[in-house]
C-alpha cells in the first residue's frame, strides 16, 4: 500500500455510548480527499466482549474491497469492552490504526477493579501493547497504536487524514453520525 496515493479510502470507526446496555458503532469510507463514500453501523453491548466482532462484521456488512485501513477511536469502547485489533486486522485483511487522544497510565486498574473475574479482559487489553505518541500536523498530539502497517505510514495516514484539530476526520465524521443515531433512537423510546 502506498499511503502518499489520493485514493487513499479510511474506514473510520467510532462509537456512542449512551451507557445502556448497548452503544453503537458507525463506520465512515472516507478518502483521502475527504470525499465520503460510504457508511455502515454495528451494535455493542456495554461492559461485554463482542466489539472485535461488532467492527468485523460493520466491515464485512460493507463488502468494500478498496478500504486501505481501518482507523478506530479508540481500542477500548462501550465501558471496556476491548477491540482486538490484530484479529480485526487478520479477518479484514486490512491494516488497522486505533488512535486516542490522552495520555494516561493505562487501564489495568479499571479492568481488574470493575471485572475481577474476568482475566481474559484484562489480557486482551494487555495484547494492545503501548501507544505511540505523535504529533499531527495541526500541532496536537494523538496516541496510536497499529498492526498491518508501519509506525510511519500510521503517523502519515493520521496526519493526512486530519485537516485540523486533533481527530481524524473519519473519526470525527463517524462519532457525530454516531451520537445523532443514539440520540435519535433515544427520542424514540
Amino acid at each position: 500500500m502506498n499511503v502518499a496515493k489520493s485514493g487513499i479510502r479510511v474506514l473510520g470507526i467510532a462509537e456512542s455510548y449512551s451507557g445502556r446496555e448497548s452503544s453503537l458503532i458507525a463506520g465512515t469510507v472516507m478518502r483521502k480527499d475527504l470525499r465520503i463514500d460510504g457508511f455502515g453501523f454495528a451494535p455493542v453491548t456495554v461492559g461485554g466482549r463482542d466489539a472485535t466482532g461488532a467492527v468485523i462484521s460493520l466491515f464485512e456488512e460493507l463488502k468494500r474491497e478498496d478500504i486501505n485501513v481501518i482507523m478506530l477511536s479508540g481500542c477500548v469502547i462501550s465501558w471496556f469492552n476491548v477491540i482486538d485489533i490484530e484479529k480485526v486486522s487478520a479477518v479484514t485483511g486490512v491494516p488497522v490504526v486505533c488512535v486516542t487522544y490522552e495520555d494516561s497510565d493505562g487501564l489495568e486498574k479499571d479492568i481488574l477493579h470493575h471485572f475481577p473475574d474476568d482475566p481474559g479482559r484484562l489480557r486482551s487489553y494487555m495484547k494492545l501493547g503501548e501507544r505511540e505518541r505523535i504529533i499531527l500536523p495541526t500541532g496536537y498530539e494523538i496516541f496510536i497504536r497499529y498492526t498491518g502497517i508501519s509506525g510511519r505510514d500510521a503517523h502519515r495516514i493520521c496526519s493526512d487524514m486530519t485537516k485540523d484539530g486533533r481527530i481524524p476526520d473519519p473519526l470525527r465524521v463517524s462519532r457525530l453520525l454516531a451520537r445523532s443515531i443514539m440520540h435519535s433512537m433515544n427520542d424514540l423510546r
